[in-house]
């Protein structure tokens, strides 16, 4: 106990003669004890370094007197939620003798915690000697709150957006797992419509039922190409036009089973919406059918096809140039009501033209700018 008296009697001796050592006009003292800043002075050179002196200020600040902290080494300000690691750094830069800025977890002597953005700065003589260490307290619990407010918002904002990204996702998983099944029951149910029509055709006797069947099957077979196309792809919203195109032709001209067809494609993708895919596969069908029907079939020919874009529209076309022949009257009146009426579902324009032996017909349609931005 004497010893801890002797302590604070040389830590305030030391405070007294800093003071003396400044009259009352000295406007640093006066600064140093008027200032709304907490401000105290420590004295390395006494055992612990203790503070030899504080201002009001400190005391508003901490709730101790200037009896209670005279003698004491700052680390009374210290308790059980205070980092180890903010309290070493302090110690490392006391003993290099160095400045030093940090925020630290102190407590006032009710017990109370505060947040404390501490600088700590040597104080030399003429001969470079550090004489005493000055320190400047203040006080940013209010901005340390707000900053655990927000951080604590902001975690909570991202949690709740988490969560609704993931509802999302599994709601767009979800979707895209029931298109996709749509799309394979659809295509089964096309392949069995196929494979009944192409039963009634081995067992069809007359030519003109059996034309009439192998008709309907060509159509069938390229609504299950389409759909198989669909039932692949990774977005199941937007179609290639050009992709399917190069598909349906060749198949549609190998099954003529005629080595002189020369076939030429000129194709470019073309993204469509996916609802647009069938009308568009029949319109290809048709056109293509058309052309084997007048006169690729029996004597063979060329056939060119086309898909690009075109001036914010986009373009299919068929060309084919062959020896004509008689074609069947009904088959070719159900053609063109196909062709129309699959023109009309996608707001296209039909215009066919014929030049000796050749046939050109163009479908322009407006083309969605968005989905061929990809």
């Amino acid at each position: 106990m004497q010893e801890y008296d002797q302590k604070r009697a040389d830590a305030k001796d030391a405070g007294d003669r800093l003071v003396a050592r400044h009259t009352r006009e000295d406007p640093f003292a006066a600064a140093f004890k008027a200032t709304r800043m907490p401000m105290i002075v420590t004295d390395p050179n006494q055992p612990d370094n203790p503070i030899i002196f504080c201002n009001a200020a400190f005391e508003t600040l901490t709730g101790f007197l200037s009896n209670e902290v005279v003698g004491r080494n700052c680390r009374f300000l210290q308790g059980a939620d205070t980092s180890r690691d903010t309290v070493g750094r302090i110690r490392a830069a006391i003993e290099a003798g160095s400045d030093i800025a940090v925020d630290i977890l102190n407590y006032k002597k009710n017990g109370e915690p505060f947040w404390n953005a501490l600088f700590l700065s040597p104080v030399r003589d003429g001969a470079n000697k550090i004489v005493y260490f000055f320190a400047s307290q203040l006080d940013f619990t209010n901005v340390k709150s707000r900053e655990a407010d927000l951080a604590a918002a902001r975690h909570r904002a991202e949690a709740e957006v988490a969560a609704h990204t993931e509802k999302l996702r599994s709601a767009l998983s979800a979707r895209s797992l029931l298109v996709h099944e749509v799309d394979h029951r659809v295509k089964n149910n096309l392949l069995t419509m196929a494979s009944i029509v192409k039963l009634q055709t081995r067992v069809t006797k007359d030519e003109g039922q059996k034309r009439a069947l192998m008709s309907v099957l060509n159509r069938v077979e390229a609504l299950s190409t389409v759909q198989r196309k669909l039932f692949t792809l990774e977005d199941v919203s937007r179609f290639d036009i050009a992709d399917f195109a190069k598909e349906l032709v060749t198949d549609l001209v190998e099954a003529v089973g005629r080595h002189d067809i020369r076939l030429t494609l000129d194709l470019h993708p073309v993204y469509v919406p996916a609802v647009r895919a069938t009308p568009l596969s029949l319109i290809v069908n048709e056109l293509v059918g058309d052309a084997v029907r007048r006169g690729l079939r029996d004597g063979g020919g060329e056939i060119h096809v086309v898909v690009k874009r075109l001036n914010g529209h986009f373009l299919i076309r068929v060309e084919d140039a062959s020896i004509p022949v008689e074609v069947d009257e009904e088959s070719a009146e159900i053609g063109r009501i196909l062709l129309e009426t699959s023109a009309r579902q996608v707001e296209a324009t039909i215009d066919k033209r014929t030049e000796g032996q050749r046939t050109i017909v163009d479908v322009t349609l407006l083309v969605d700018t968005e989905e061929n931005s990809h």
